[in-house]
Parts: structure tokens; sequence; C-alpha cells
């Protein structure tokens, strides 16, 4: 005879705990280890894009570096300030950065202005859907956040 399985007694209005994989410092070490890391391929890619496969030179190597700055700090900030928004806002802030990185990515490939704009529109459109539909099956009636 099959018997239900025993299930944890969680009192009314209690949360239960999270199963956590990592511990807060390899969490606290991720949240500023990957926006750099991102920056780092990012600006070298942006860095490659634009010197068409010619020679690598001193301001190519300055332009990599400072569009991986710039790509870090900007992740960065999002991630700080965007979790702290309503979900329209979130997801619409996330569109727009991947719109502005992609666009700028296909513009230093020798592309039209408006080759890489519809490129990044049309990436934008698929990563705000994306987020929208996971911010808003992740959150309560009244619109809190489950996860």
């Amino acid at each position: 005879m099959a018997h239900a399985a025993p299930r944890p007694r969680i009192m009314p209005g209690q949360q239960p705990d999270r199963i956590r994989v990592f511990s807060e410092r390899a969490h606290a070490v991720a949240k500023l280890a990957v926006p750099i890391v991102l920056g780092l391929v990012y600006g070298y890619w942006a860095a490659a894009n634009r010197r068409y496969g010619g020679p690598l030179t001193g301001w190519n190597i300055l332009f990599g570096f400072l569009t991986a700055l710039t790509f870090a700090v900007l992740c960065t900030a999002l991630l700080n300030v965007a979790s702290k928004l309503r979900r329209e806002v979130h997801a619409v802030l996330w569109g727009a950065f991947s719109c502005a990185a992609v666009g700028f990515l296909v513009s230093q490939s020798n592309m039209s202005v408006l080759r890489s704009t519809a490129l990044g529109v049309v990436v934008a459109a698929g990563v705000f859907a994306t987020l929208f539909y996971r911010y808003y099956t992740h959150e309560d009636a009244q619109g809190h956040r489950t996860e």
C-alpha cells in the first residue's frame, strides 16, 4: 500500500527555507566577478570587431578596455538597481541594456546604423518578453517576488 511522503511543517505566513547550493560569500564574489568577466569578453569582442582583422594597436587595446569598463559598470549598476523595481520596469531596463550592447557591437563591425538599430531592437524585444514572463510568473498575487 502506498503512503504519502511526509511534508515539512511550515506555519502559515512563514517562508520555506530555500536551498542554497553556494555560500553567501560565493554569491557576493559572483556578484562582482560576473560583470567584470562579461565586460572583458564584451570589450575584447568590440575591439576585435573594430579592427576588422587588422593589426592590434595600442588604441585598439585602449578602446577594448574602456568598452569593458563601461559595460561592467553599467551591468553592475543594473544588477543593483533593477531588482528593486517593478517587473515591467525591471524587464524594460534589461531590454534597453541588451539593445544598446548588441547595437554597439554590430555598429563596430562596419554595418549600417539602421541594421545595428534593428538588430538591437529585435534582441531587446526578446529579452523584454522573456524577462517579463519570468518576473510575472515568480510573483504572488500582490506583486511580491517569491524567489
